[in-house]
């Protein structure tokens, strides 16, 4: 219970500092990377896709995580269904802290004809140890560098991935 009211505390902060810009909008090229996670110039969760098609660790793990938690309701390869709309197309202007928000606290849209809830899953240790990843893994479909289905060709796994992993979930 400690683990899971630490990511969402460590989530409402990443929000509260992260600077509201649209991602979509801006170079997503890697800037600097940190034990196999990159970030861009702004220091934005990115993806890094080699010219052999080779895609980092992190946006193969998002893919595999969007398919474990999102997919049922955005569709899947992010493009959205009756359900939820298309994330590819949201990642255009959503900011990374937008979309941290977003995931952890959920969003309500009500309108005559429509009612569409996104779930809060900020206590969800299933998304949240992974939500960089799954971000990652939106970025690159949205920007077009990432083509539909699981990327074949992965990066070897980062040396510290599963300590971080079992760390965070438990």
């Amino acid at each position: 219970m400690k683990i899971m009211a630490g990511v969402a505390l460590a989530a409402l902060l990443l929000v509260a500092s992260s600077p509201l810009q649209a991602d979509g909008t801006g170079d997503p090229a890697a800037a600097s990377s940190s034990d196999g996670e990159y970030s861009d110039a702004q220091g934005n969760p990115t993806f890094k896709i080699d010219k052999d098609g080779t895609v980092d660790w992190y946006t193969s793990i998002g893919y595999l995580r969007y398919g474990a938690n999102c997919l049922q309701c955005h569709g899947p390869d992010g493009l959205g269904s009756s359900f939820g709309p298309s994330l590819v197309d949201a990642l255009k202007t959503l900011s990374y802290s937008q979309f941290l928000d977003t995931v952890t606290n959920g969003k309500k849209n009500v309108s005559a004809s429509q009612d569409l809830v996104m779930p809060a899953l900020g206590n969800d240790p299933n998304v949240m140890c992974f939500i960089d990843a799954i971000f990652v893994y939106l970025r690159a479909r949205s920007d077009g560098a990432l083509d539909r289905g699981q990327p074949q060709k992965v990066a070897p796994k980062p040396a510290g991935y599963s300590k971080t992993e079992d760390e965070c979930l438990g």
